[in-house]
């Protein structure tokens, strides 16, 4: 089965470069996407350009697939899965909740001449980046990509009823499936709050499993793979 790999906030295609072959030992296709402002040289990319890239690999998928989200672009996986319920046989949320009909896609962080440049690993210290060495935070920001204002800044829009069918795994990196939990009853994730089948998995690492953590992950989104598989 086809897993789509969507990285989260200032990440290309290549954050995923070392789990791709875990999951092809595992028997699936890795497909890592580059969305349009985050690595193609689209500074006017917007949230609707974002999302017909991750629309347009469901559809050319042999069939039906896995939508994975990391961080902020757990929102772009759910939205993929309300615009394909049918095409989309699972999907798992790594380190994030889904927004809302109505809410701003991810404007976290300041916007500069259009963009909003990576931060500074600042914001981060603590459980986020608390696996991360000086190294290993050198290269990521390095590779940082500015997100377009119009991405950060764009409203998602929910629409089918259909999504809440489609099965959810919510991988837990820098926080434990308990407090995932604990926080979507408390109204902290209300579109999973919704959903018909929500499974909390742990893995040990801090926000960013792909690079520190990439065969563990792979393992547990071949998992969600195989349950998806199976109906």
């Amino acid at each position: 089965m086809d897993i789509l790999l969507i990285a989260g906030l200032w990440l290309g295609g290549s954050a995923w470069d070392a789990v791709v072959p875990e999951l092809a030992a595992r028997g699936h296709r890795g497909v890592p996407l580059t969305l349009p402002g985050q690595g193609d040289g689209a500074a006017d990319a917007t949230l609707e350009d974002q999302l017909a890239a991750v629309v347009g690999a469901v559809d050319a998928a042999p069939g039906r697939c896995v939508v994975v989200g990391h961080s902020a672009a757990t929102t772009l996986a759910w939205l993929a899965a309300d615009a394909r319920p049918e095409r989309v046989a699972a999907v798992v949320l790594i380190g994030g909740f889904p927004g809302g009909n109505g809410n701003e896609y991810a404007a976290f962080f300041p916007i500069e001449d259009g963009v909003m440049p990576f931060p500074g690993w600042g914001p981060f210290e603590g459980p986020d980046a608390a696996d991360l060495d000086q190294a290993a935070r050198d290269r990521i920001a390095a590779a940082a990509l500015p997100v377009p204002e119009a991405v950060a800044r764009g409203v998602v829009r929910l629409g089918d009823e259909r999504r809440f069918e489609v099965p959810v795994v919510v991988v837990c990196p820098e926080f434990s499936p308990a407090q995932a939990e604990e926080w979507v009853a408390g109204g902290a994730g209300p579109e999973l709050a919704r959903a018909r089948r929500v499974g909390y998995v742990d893995i040990d690492s801090g926000h960013w499993p792909m690079f520190t953590r990439p065969r563990e992950l792979a393992a547990l989104l071949a998992e969600a793979a195989a349950a998806a598989a199976e109906g």
